[in-house]
């Protein structure tokens, strides 16, 4: 098996990774133009790692402009195994309170103006979702978090909306009380979707800075309140960075949940009708099956 290589991505507030030895700002090309920016590579306590800025450094990237499928293809091209994404949310429930982390097991996509596959006309295949998280990796990111002195709750329904505007008090009150939704964010979606497809582990931690709109307590969302928990979170994010490589290390198996495995028996265009185009770019996203 190969090494394992895990891939941070960060959100608003997570802008790096402090530690990495012999760390490296690597340009990227992909089929699918340039990743948000260059990825940081390096070593934390005998771990490969990568980071990625999400909205590019500086921020110049909207959740909408992202560009999620450069963004994954640039790191599986790199040789990442496994992703754990890091971004700011709101919070539905009272018991989830800013400052505090939830590892999210399930999302319901709102999203509407973004590339969701890397597979298409010339070249089809439908991979599942239905547990869009690697188990085993959340569960290495909630004992991460937890030693880092986080309050963490583990599972929870992330609703991905467009953006880039905050929710409507309808719209919150529609996600929380009928849809059942824990947590709202803008970028979990389709980064998930098409790390399954590129066949990496993937695992989300979302970080609490308010309570959308829908708390009669506390009204519509005051980004400043929002700016001032980041400072928090961010520090937390990175203790909790921090204590993956230990959680990682040895050998490498294959994943027990399947996600490395993700695209066996998912292509369904016939060898002779594939698009030879289609399949180059897709030389890393599914390198595996295509031999």
């Amino acid at each position: 098996m190969s090494a394992t290589m895990l891939a941070v991505i960060g959100g608003s507030g997570l802008y790096e990774i402090e530690g990495l030895e012999d760390a490296t700002w690597t340009e990227v090309e992909t089929p699918w133009g340039a990743p948000s920016d260059a990825i940081l590579t390096g070593t934390l306590n005998g771990l490969k790692m990568a980071f990625l800025p999400r909205h590019g450094r500086g921020h110049v990237h909207s959740p909408t402009t992202v560009p999620y499928r450069a963004n994954i293809d640039a790191l599986k091209r790199l040789g990442v195994t496994d992703v754990l994404s890091v971004s700011a949310c709101g919070s539905f429930r009272e018991e989830l309170a800013p400052g505090d982390f939830v590892i999210v097991d399930q999302f319901i996509d709102r999203t509407f103006a973004r590339e969701k596959s890397f597979f298409g006309t010339g070249f089809t295949a439908h991979v599942s979702v239905a547990d869009p998280v690697c188990p085993r990796l959340a569960a290495l990111a909630r004992d991460a978090a937890r030693a880092a002195g986080v309050t963490v709750h583990e599972g929870g329904t992330y609703l991905a909306m467009e953006g880039p505007q905050f929710s409507t008090k309808a719209e919150s009150r529609l996600y929380r009380d009928v849809w059942g939704c824990d947590v709202i964010g803008m970028t979990n979606m389709p980064e998930a979707k098409l790390a399954r497809e590129a066949e990496l582990c993937y695992a989300s931690v979302a970080m609490i800075t308010d309570y959308d709109s829908w708390h009669p307590d506390h009204g519509s969302v005051d980004i400043a309140e929002i700016i001032a928990t980041l400072g928090a979170n961010s520090d937390a994010a990175r203790r909790s960075v921090a204590g993956m490589p230990e959680r990682l290390a040895g050998p490498r198996a294959a994943c027990p949940h399947g996600c490395d495995h993700a695209l066996d028996h998912a292509v369904l265009t016939a060898p002779d009708k594939r698009d030879p185009d289609v399949m180059a770019r897709l030389d890393a996203v599914a390198g595996r099956i295509l031999g």
